[in-house]
Order: structure tokens, then C-alpha cells, then sequence
């Protein structure tokens, strides 16, 4: 008798049937069976291994594998799923989840609810990888850090907002120095909280007013609480934010890569606050005992400054010693002065008198006649100038006559040549002319280009008939 399987509910219900006469299952109907009975089976389960192949694609799942040296075993984690950390191949963790199967390729899998490092030493082995790794590309590097601001008038803060950081954070710096603050909200832990920090750091930056300062703060809890801030989007974020940034994650012995890449670490959210603002009152009273000490000190220069002045007004002569020689002589000169005045007075009205008997009209009247009287002297005699210009008329035409028998030119009328250099200057004798070269004959009608050539010949003899040649 052979067994009859039903599938509806997974039970032999007859048996000692005949084999071939056993109903045919589909495909589906048996691989439904198959899923429902692992599914119910391991419906929760642990399972330690190493990652492999993972990746994430675009409808936000995660698809993995976990494998040890002997097996290896497909994982998924669904959309929404908390992680705490990002998985990455080699990392051996712990996924807790349920079995199921994949039809579609005969295919058992593990759906992964939560997934964990394998234990401290593994999770701290991760962490010390990706430091060394960042701190290679010097984001890490203490010669970039920048000092902090010292009032700064607008602070961000990276944090949860339902949580007591944020309200610490705020009471203390209301106690300290009240401050505009800016919240950027976002999640502190699970699947998207990295993402969301990177943004936050990022998006203060991008502000038409940004803040003076960042504070990125969280409160306390485990290593896997932690890990969105070991995150490389976090780090890389915080580096190359150009706003100082404090990190203030967890306690004071939690540290996280996003404290090595900030320009400043506060052990606690609270000390983050009081690194950020100085004590307003501590600030009034050292403004005042400032304003106090500028005040002695400008009282004691003042009274050193009169002790000096009264010391050397000690030694300074009385004004009556300086002015008394000054005061005499004006003295002096206001008694000398009227009788100046009244001796120039009598001199001035002395050759008032002289010019004006010099100016009586009755000399004034044969100046006038005397002058009369030589005009009708000379209009009387005009015979007498025309004879004086006839005279020199005659001497003006005695000497244009002879300026013409002296012209230069007057003689090449009569057939004679005048020699000149190329230049306009007269040549003299044969030696110049020689010099010279080339000359110029100038007669009557014109003038004709020469060339002298030297023959060696005696200069010119009047006693000798015969005349040589220059050229």
C-alpha cells in the first residue's frame, strides 16, 4: 500500500495505495508545502556566519549570504528592517530572523529581522579597520582642525529632537550665554540615521545664514547604538563641513570615528554647550574689572603726569624774569614814539612846502610859454628840413650804388664763374677746391655741376699768358 500526501494540510490521511494510482502534485502546490512546513519549523532563528556578496539594490532591499568553511546559507533583509551598522563582506555577524523558502528557484533563505557584529572584538576589529582607512586620506589630520569661535552668535545642532540631549544642550547654554540655537532634526540609530546626520552637517553649510558653530550630539548607548556615527558618510560629512563642528556622542568613554574628524570632542552633549559659549556673567565682570584697572591706570598716569609738569615748573623762571626785559623796551619805544612821530610830521610838511612853491601857477605859466615859443620856432624853419632830407637822401643812393658794385653777382655778368661747394660755401683757392671734390660753377644764367681733378699742376700766375685748367 503506498501513501496518499494531500497538501492542503500536510498529513498522510490514507495509505497501502497503489503507487501509480497516487493524484500528481503541480510544482506550486509542492514547493507551497515545502515553504509552509519550513517556515513553520524555523520560525525563529540565530545564525552566526560571514557576509558575502552583499548588496543593495534599488528598491532599497539587501540581499546577502552567510557562509562559514562548510555551507553557506542566502539572506534578505527587507526594506525598513533597523540595522544598526552597514553590512560589509568579511564582517561575521549574527542575524536573528525566520526561514523561508523562494519558489522561483527552489531556494531556501533566511529573512533577516535583526542582524548584529559577532561579538565586541569583531565590532571593534570593524571599527579600527575603517579608522586606519579614513585616517590614511587625512580626514583625521590635527593640522586642519580649526579653532572654535569664541561668542559665537548662531550654533546648529544635529540631533534628535524628542530626546533630553537636545534640552541639556539648551538649559546650559541658557545658563551660560543665551544663544541663538537651530535644530536640524534626524534619527540617532537604526537604518537611514547616517544618512541623515551627513545630510544635517552638510545642509547648515548650504544656509543663506549659516550658523557659527555645528554641534553634532548624542546621547549615550552601545557600540551598535553608535555605529550610524562611525559611518564613512558621517565622517567625510563632518571633515569637509567649512562651520567648526563639536562631536559630542555618547559618554565619555564612548568615542566614535565622527570625534576624530570633528574639530573639537566633548566627552558629553552638556560640556559640547559649555565648550561652545563662554560664561556671560564671568564675561560682564571681566569687562568691568577691565573698565576698573583702564581707570586706576589712567588716574595714576594722570597723577604722574602732574608731578612731573609741577617738577619742571619748579625749574622754569617766574614770568616777570622772562618778560621784564620785553616790558621795559616797549615801555621805551611807546615813550619815543610821539616824539618820532611829531619829527617826521615836521619833515613831511617841510617838503610839502618846498614842492609847492615849486608848483606856483606863475611858473607854471612860463614853463607853458617858453614851450610855445620854441614850436613857433621850428614851424617857422621848414626850408631848413626839407634841406636835411634831401641831404640824406642823396647819402642813401651813394650807398645802394656802390652796394651794387659790391654784389657777388655783379661780375658774372661780365663772364666770370663763381665756385662753390656742393654745400652753398664759396671755394677760395685750389687747395679748397681740391678738398672739395665735387664743386659747383655758378654763372649768369645758371649754375653747372664740376668735378676738380688734382694734376699736380703750379697755382695760377698772373705773368704767365697761358691759364690751367680746373677741370
Amino acid at each position: 500500500m503506498a501513501s496518499t500526501y494531500l497538501p492542503e494540510d500536510g498529513r498522510l490521511l490514507a495509505e497501502d495505495v497503489a503507487g501509480d494510482n497516487s493524484p500528481a502534485l503541480s510544482v506550486s502546490e509542492l514547493s507551497g508545502a515545502l515553504k509552509r512546513s519550513v517556515e513553520d519549523a524555523f520560525s525563529h532563528v540565530r545564525v552566526r556566519g560571514e557576509i558575502s556578496g552583499f548588496k543593495r539594490v534599488g528598491s532599497g532591499h539587501s540581499y546577502l549570504t552567510l557562509k562559514d568553511d562548510r555551507a553557506c546559507l542566502d539572506a534578505v533583509i527587507w526594506k525598513g528592517t533597523p540595522v544598526a551598522f552597514r553590512p560589509e563582506d568579511g564582517a561575521e555577524v549574527i542575524a536573528t530572523g525566520r526561514l523561508t523558502t523562494y519558489p522561483g528557484r527552489s531556494r531556501y533563505q533566511i529573512v533577516i529581522e535583526r542582524l548584529e557584529l559577532a561579538g565586541q572584538g569583531a565590532l571593534m576589529a570593524l571599527l579600527d579597520q575603517r579608522r586606519r582607512a579614513l585616517a590614511s586620506e587625512g580626514l583625521f589630520a590635527e593640522e586642519r582642525k580649526r579653532p572654535l569661535p569664541f561668542l559665537p552668535a548662531r550654533i546648529g545642532v544635529v540631533t534628535s529632537p524628542t530626546g533630553a540631549v537636545i534640552r541639556d544642550i539648551l538649559h546650559r547654554l541658557e545658563d551660560r550665554c543665551p544663544t541663538h540655537v537651530i535644530v536640524w532634526p534626524v534619527a540617532v540609530q537604526g537604518e537611514g540615521a547616517a544618512a541623515q546626520v551627513a545630510a544635517a552637517v552638510t545642509g547648515f553649510a548650504a544656509l543663506p545664514t549659516p550658523p557659527d558653530l555645528i554641534i553634532v550630539a548624542r546621547g549615550g548607548g552601545s557600540i551598535e547604538d553608535l555605529w550610524a556615527f562611525n559611518e564613512d558618510v558621517v565622517v567625510r560629512a563632518v571633515a569637509g563641513s567649512p562651520i567648526p563642528v563639536i562631536s559630542a556622542v555618547g559618554h565619555e568613554t564612548d568615542v566614535t570615528l565622527c570625534d576624530f574628524a570633528a574639530d573639537r570632542r566633548a566627552p558629553t552633549p552638556t560640556a559640547a554647550a559649555e565648550m561652545a559659549v563662554p560664561v556671560r556673567a564671568e564675561l560682564l565682570m571681566q569687562v568691568r574689572t577691565l573698565g576698573a584697572r583702564t581707570a586706576r591706570c589712567v588716574n595714576r598716569y594722570r597723577e604722574h603726569a602732574a608731578e612731573r609738569l609741577a617738577a619742571v615748573a619748579r625749574h622754569l623762571p617766574s614770568p616777570d624774569r622772562l618778560l621784564g626785559p620785553q616790558r621795559q623796551r616797549l615801555d621805551d619805544l611807546s615813550d619815543r614814539l610821539p616824539r618820532a612821530l611829531s619829527r617826521s610830521l615836521a619833515v613831511a610838511r617841510g617838503e610839502l612846502a618846498q614842492a609847492a612853491g615849486a608848483m606856483r601857477p606863475a611858473l607854471l605859466q612860463a614853463k607853458v610859454t617858453r614851450g610855445r615859443e620854441r614850436l613857433a620856432a621850428v614851424r617857422l624853419r621848414p626850408a631848413l628840413v626839407t634841406v636835411r632830407i634831401d641831404d640824406a637822401r642823396d647819402r642813401l643812393g651813394r650807398l645802394w650804388r656802390l652796394a651794387e658794385q659790391l654784389h657777388p653777382d655783379r661780375p658774372l655778368a661780365r663772364g666770370y664763374a663763381r665756385v662753390e661747394t656742393r654745400a652753398g660755401r664759396t671755394v677760395a683757392s685750389a687747395t679748397a677746391a681740391r678738398t672739395a671734390g665735387a664743386v659747383t660753377l655758378v654763372f649768369a644764367d645758371g649754375s653747372v655741376a664740376a668735378r676738380v681733378e688734382a694734376t699736380g699742376r703750379p697755382a695760377y700766375d698772373k705773368t704767365k699768358p697761358e691759364q690751367p685748367s680746373l677741370l
